[in-house]
């Protein structure tokens, strides 16, 4: 597999520029919000939803200052819901880096959020890109919703596929679905091409989330802690997969280790082997491989090009990493 840097290569000179640009539209005359959008452009990570962005233009037309702009619109926003959720979850760490709430406390943090909120409105409303925000809008609104949907179905415990699929759309594919659309609307598209590339996104982001879910039932060399959904009663396709095909007792069993056991890590080996040995795994791989299958499918209908072959090396980087 390329590395991300090789797969890049067309586009990185927009990436570059780009970076500049996201670091600009993130300035404050306040020194402590200074301090922090500095702190948090330091900590960046792969780039990995602006290059969707501008290889999506790049197919759709072209890259244009509109598709800088929704590129940083799109990073704006997931980077204020980012922040907003290490308050949701107490958590004190993000990508190995300490989060905004664990070194500014919780107060600051979600001030900091809505700060980035904001700017990603009035970037878009002073350069009167009023079809990038409305794409966008619409993927903050569907994370929020994904988010308390699976809130509400965890503490209840009742989980089928249907459910796994609408909150992982939610949660996950909506924000790569907007990537797409951003970058083919900014390149001028019509509808029937962004409504096209919103699909083309979303199967991506489905691939990429049951690949994220297989890694909490793999060995703890990836670069997520084993059995982290588990500890948080989050109900996943493998998991989902192997509760179907159980006996009522197995089933139940499982279904009380997952409830009431899931800080012992004796219980979660337990849970993690039934899994493995009823096929959760295979079934969950499977399903990852359709999802990729149906984005190439998409993705083959614009004509052969660098960027176009960039993008099939960056949906497989995504959906087939090993952490």
């Amino acid at each position: 597999m390329l590395s991300i840097d090789e797969i890049k290569k067309p586009i990185a000179a927009d990436i570059d520029a780009f970076e500049e640009r996201f670091k600009s539209s993130m300035q404050s005359s306040v020194p402590l919000l200074d301090r922090i959008t500095h702190y948090i452009v330091k900590r960046k990570g792969k780039q990995i939803r602006p290059m969707f962005v501008f290889f999506s233009a790049s197919i759709c037309g072209g890259i244009t200052d509109a598709t800088h702009r929704g590129a940083a619109l799109v990073e704006l926003l997931h980077t204020a819901t980012l922040v907003h959720d290490d308050v949701v979850d107490n958590s004190y760490q993000r990508r190995g880096f300490f989060s905004i709430n664990a070194l500014w406390k919780n107060k600051i943090a979600v001030l900091v959020g809505d700060f980035l909120l904001s700017k990603g409105l009035l970037l878009s409303i002073e350069n009167n890109d009023f079809k990038l925000l409305q794409i966008v809008s619409e993927a903050v609104k569907q994370m929020s919703e994904g988010e308390l949907l699976q809130v509400e179905k965890v503490r209840r415990m009742d989980v089928d596929e249907p459910i796994y699929y609408e909150v992982i759309r939610q949660k996950t594919a909506s924000l790569i679905a907007s990537c797409c659309a951003c970058g083919a609307a900014s390149a001028g598209a019509d509808e029937a091409t962004i409504e096209k590339m919103r699909s083309f996104g979303e199967k991506i982001g489905i691939a990429f989330q049951i690949k994220d879910d297989m890694f909490d039932f793999g060995t703890d060399d990836v670069g997520k802690p084993l059995g982290i959904d588990i500890k948080e009663k989050k109900v996943t396709l493998p998991l989902i997969y192997s509760l179907n095909n159980a006996n009522s007792s197995e089933r139940k069993r499982i279904i009380n280790l997952v409830k009431n056991h899931n800080d012992d890590p004796k219980k979660i080996e337990q849970i993690i082997r039934f899994v493995k040995e009823t096929g959760g795994l295979q079934y969950a791989e499977t399903q990852m491989k359709k999802y990729q299958e149906e984005a190439f499918v998409i993705l083959n209908t614009f004509p052969k090009s660098d960027s176009r072959e960039s993008l099939e090396q960056l949906v497989r980087f995504t959906t087939e990493r090993n952490k």
